[in-house]
């Protein structure tokens, strides 16, 4: 049944793929179709009726009708949802509530119907299209018993709803809604039984979804939403490898696993021994000290997680555990809409995602204006950076999500865009506004210049000090040293100054001097525990590579402090 789902799965992708294809040759045709079809589907709900949008005829109408608006504008619309109020803002029945993360902010409501799900879903499929076509031109290029298969994948994410609105809708993570309105499909290709992905215990999901992963030699993909979190796995696999060889070779589950008791007895019902497989575990365990997702699985063919923002830094530790195995972005998405489709592995620019949205730019100049000037996706240049506007079946009209994007190339007549940072997110001592991006190109310029690796950063600044210098706040990876601290501080700063400007222009005449320190093993995991403790879901995690708050790293021990000067 997995390998005809399978098939059907490959067999639709593609031809969904090849439909995409000449659509993205008429950008504003499809675009505009996309547009008014969607109006014509909400114009009778409340808002689209406060907006007029029945009246409207033309993307200039559209424009001029309907106002830029950030989340909050939208918030007392989504709350009276939550309470069960029906065509406030979509015409179809809302059937769960998407929750942002809340890792840059407070987390937002967005209401899902099934029309919008599919509309998500498309692009997802589109991706897996381009993601075959890519395999097969790279095992074209490859000795056959390396070539680049389609086939199962392993992923830990959560599957389980945060709760239920007083108006009896079930709200939680986009990928829980996802994987649960999914859950037929998602069920034959997933290496795990769906119900692992069912446990609250994060620990004790990897762990399970990890054992029932390693009974199968030949799983070829591995999926997490960000890079950190595909690491996260490979550390589970590399801390347990003994154990769950063990469990593996008996056929059942470690004792200490926090199981809901039929749970567990309906998992166990599936671990039947597999001695043969734990032998050749064990021996590749012990020929290599360590068991990687490379060794576990020799034809491990595609890792599918977010690209661009600060994922190229989590990058750099991946040969150690995938060897040459490509990473595939799927799509650029969010709990509001899905952005991009990746059209290729190991590349960050993805392709408009013209069917499932209507996309608007504002350039540059215009950021700081209350109701901006925007470009559309035929007008945008490459090289330059925007924040998007988005239109969707969620209900926001116009939406300013708050990400800023960089348009690197065309594919036919369609931009590739590649998500950079979050608008607000910015770290000044004065004037400067250094970003994310900023921050993870100098830290990917420091460990390729200092041939080390860093397990985690974040950029914050002195509570004591007006103007502040910047206190870089790093963790080395596991056995790793480095050996000139004060030198790597001066080489920040250098390479601060080359990616932002504005940084060399202020730190000549008014920044101090910034300071290094380099904090114990296990710091980041501490942080990113407190972020679960506030309630984001650790299918979400992502740890924030600036920070203006000048606290977020109180608590943690460092164990080396260098100043500009010396210790």
């Amino acid at each position: 049944m997995a390998n005809l789902v399978l098939s059907l799965l490959s067999a639709y992708a593609s031809q969904l793929k090849a439909d995409f294809v000449p659509k993205t040759r008429r950008v504003m045709e499809v675009q505009e179709r996309f547009l008014f079809k969607l109006l014509q589907v909400q114009r009778g709900t409340e808002l689209g009726k406060e907006f007029g949008l029945e009246g409207v005829r033309t993307i200039e109408q559209f424009r001029q009708r309907v106002p830029i608006w950030p989340y909050e504008r939208y918030e007392p619309y989504t709350e009276r949802i939550a309470q069960g109020e029906t065509n406030v803002l979509t015409a179809d029945p809302v059937v769960y509530i998407n929750l942002t993360s809340g890792t840059t902010g407070k987390q937002k409501k967005v209401a899902v119907t099934r029309r919008f799900q599919n509309s998500l879903r498309r692009p997802n499929l589109i991706s897996i299209g381009f993601a075959l076509e890519a395999m097969r031109s790279r095992s074209a290029q490859r000795p056959p018993d390396q070539a680049l298969k389609f086939g199962k994948l392993l992923t830990a994410n959560s599957a389980i709803v945060e709760g239920v609105t007083s108006g009896g809708i079930e709200y939680g993570p986009v990928t829980v809604g996802s994987l649960r309105m999914g859950k037929l499909i998602y069920q034959q290709t997933f290496a795990t039984p769906y119900e692992s992905l069912e446990i609250p215990d994060s620990l004790s999901r990897h762990y399970v979804c990890l054992l029932f992963a390693l009974r199968d030699p030949w799983l070829r993909g591995m999926a997490a939403n960000f890079p950190m979190l595909v690491l996260r796995i490979c550390e589970y696999l590399e801390q347990y490898a003994e154990e769950l060889i063990g469990d593996l070779e008996a056929g059942t589950l470690a004792p200490w696993l926090k199981l809901e008791p039929e749970l567990r007895s309906r998992l166990e019902r599936d671990c039947s021994p597999q001695p043969e497989r734990a032998a050749q575990l064990r021996q590749t365990l012990q020929a290599a000290g360590v068991l990687t997702p490379k060794l576990a699985w020799p034809g491990l063919s595609f890792i599918v997680t977010a690209r661009g923002g600060t994922s190229d830094f989590y990058f750099k530790r991946f040969p150690r555990y995938f060897g040459d195995t490509p990473a595939f972005g799927g799509v650029y998405g969010s709990a509001e809409a899905t952005f991009g489709i990746y059209k290729d592995f190991n590349e960050d620019g993805s392709i408009l995602s013209i069917e499932s949205g209507f996309y608007e730019f504002i350039p540059e100049e215009e950021w700081q204006a209350e109701q901006p000037k925007t470009l559309l996706a035929n007008e945008v240049e490459v090289g330059k950076r925007y924040r998007i506007l988005v239109t969707s079946y969620s209900g926001f009209y116009r939406y300013d999500i708050g990400d800023v994007v960089e348009v690197v190339g065309f594919y036919q007549q369609t931009p590739l865009i590649v998500f950079r940072h979050r608008r607000g997110g910015l770290l000044s001592s004065t004037t400067e506004k250094t970003t994310e991006f900023h921050a993870t190109q100098v830290m990917q310029a420091l460990q390729q210049e200092f041939d080390n690796l860093l397990a985690d950063f974040c950029l914050t600044l002195s509570e004591k000090e007006v103007p502040s210098p910047y206190l870089v706040n790093i963790e080395l990876a596991p056995e790793k040293t480095l050996d000139n601290p004060q030198q790597f501080l001066h080489r920040f700063d250098h390479w601060l100054a080359s990616f932002n400007n504005p940084y060399g222009t202020v730190r000549q005449s008014q920044v101090p001097p910034p300071r290094l320190r380099v904090l114990a093993p296990g710091s980041f995991k501490i942080v990113r525990q407190r972020q679960l403790a506030r309630g984001t879901s650790d299918s979400q995690l992502k740890v924030p590579h600036i920070s203006e708050d000048r606290s977020f790293l109180d608590g943690l021990t460092v164990i080396q402090e260098v100043d500009w000067a010396g210790d």
